[in-house]
């Protein structure tokens, strides 16, 4: 069972976001793709950005997003932010 759970991920990820804006993340398909890419990155060379005690790629990128340590950001071409 993956920790933390698809839901307090998203929690995580929208924290930020203003009442009334569109949420970052809307699906867990969001997640797992946020997810990917980053363990795609720390395969490839990236330094984590938690302490990664021999733990696979795609948890460290887990824990990563749920300590906001990196942040999953809008595709929307129309976001100026």
């Amino acid at each position: 069972m993956l920790h933390p759970s698809y839901s307090e991920l998203i929690n995580v990820a929208n924290a930020d976001v203003d009442p009334g804006e569109a949420p970052v993340v809307q699906s867990r398909y969001s997640i797992v793709i946020a997810s990917a890419k980053r363990a795609r990155q720390i395969i490839d060379g990236d330094v984590p950005e938690v302490k990664a005690d021999g733990k696979k790629p795609l948890s460290i990128a887990v824990e990563e997003l749920f300590e906001q340590k990196v942040r999953i950001l809008n595709d929307d071409p129309d976001n100026k932010a």
